[in-house]
């Protein structure tokens, strides 16, 4: 299911820059926004404060951004409508519903109601992103896979990259994330992920880093970057996972080195602006936010692994396009 074709060739060139390197910026944070606006009671922050925000950061610092992630919510449709995104720039929409349905330790993941793949091709983005939770030992696994499919198949069928952003988590409740315990399974967690997920569709995989810098060397970290570019066929980008940008801006060094393609940050290059009156706002997103993706994209630009992918066209391409979006045969598929 990993064939790629015209439409997401065009969809993934829209996605990189000049250099053929993915310097994204995330902007589709719904729950955990809220919740940092007003830690003491996010459902009072108002819709209308979240839209404000995030069409003003998408205004000041797609710039230097080659792609930017929207919810469909509070973000992507009011950041094109109101000029906000360059054409120039790619628009990756999300496709999971915030949060997680399930137990903390057998997680699944909801996708927004009324939203899908098809709607966001309609729209004009140029990918569609999953945020899953996902552990290949756990007892939802099956079940989380088998939506990967499905977006998948649907991204095959309507011709638009698939970025996966698969999240791990504690199981054990003496091994927090965080935990010693925890790093030590980290990088095996992060490498099984992809090769499980990957092969179901996924066009770009945007993944936790694969270490505990707390616990492991950076000459480690990076060999666990290498094994996780051997192990996928497909580009990788580094997550930001709310550290800090000072922890983010190392782990983006790293990770380019081993491999990386680029990166798709979010909070750490404007989570403090939370935290700001909405009249300071402006000032932090065009001084401090925009000077860290700046700073992070020249590191991506001189570490990263380009990404320049070809498709072959045939002489019958006319007649032939399209002739794919038949969904694959459930004997096939099995």
């Amino acid at each position: 299911m990993n064939q790629l074709t015209i439409g997401k060739l065009r969809g993934l060139q829209q996605l990189v820059n000049s250099r053929g390197v993915f310097t994204m910026l995330a902007l589709d944070h719904r729950g955990s926004l809220r919740k940092a606006l007003n830690p003491a009671a996010p459902t009072d922050v108002p819709f209308q404060t979240l839209v404000d925000l995030k069409v003003l950061l998408t205004r000041t610092l797609s710039p230097y951004a080659s792609a930017v992630l929207l919810d469909p919510v509070y973000g992507a449709a009011q950041a094109v409508g109101q000029g906000a995104l360059p054409g120039s720039v790619g628009l990756i929409v999300s496709l999971e519903a915030s949060g997680y349905e399930g137990e903390p330790t057998a997680r699944r993941t909801a996708l927004i109601p009324h939203w899908d793949v098809a709607k966001a091709r309609r729209m004009g983005a140029s990918a569609v992103k999953l945020l899953l939770y996902y552990r290949p030992d756990a007892a939802t696994a099956r079940e989380q896979e088998a939506l990967v499919e499905s977006v998948g198949e649907s991204c095959r069928i309507h011709d638009i990259p698939f970025l996966l952003e698969p999240l791990s988590y504690a199981t054990d409740p003496a091994a927090p994330r965080g935990s010693p315990a925890y790093a030590r399974v980290l990088p095996l967690l992060v490498h099984d992920t992809a090769r499980h997920l990957v092969p179901l569709g996924v066009d770009v995989l945007k993944a936790e880093f694969p270490a505990d810098l707390q616990y492991e060397s950076a000459e480690d970290a990076l060999d666990h970057c290498r094994r996780l570019s051997e192990a996928i066929e497909v580009p990788w980008v580094l997550l930001s996972a709310a550290v800090n940008y000072e922890l983010f801006r190392r782990q983006v060094e790293i990770a380019c080195r081993g491999g990386a393609s680029g990166f798709l940050a979010g909070r750490a290059i404007w989570q403090e602006i939370t935290q700001l009156p909405p009249g300071e706002w402006e000032e932090f997103a065009s001084t401090v936010a925009a000077g860290r993706l700046r700073a992070l994209a020249e590191i991506a630009n001189a570490e990263a692994r380009p990404y320049r992918p070809v498709v072959r066209v045939p002489e019958d391409w006319l007649e032939t396009y399209g002739r794919e979006v038949e969904p694959i045969p459930a004997a096939l598929a099995d």
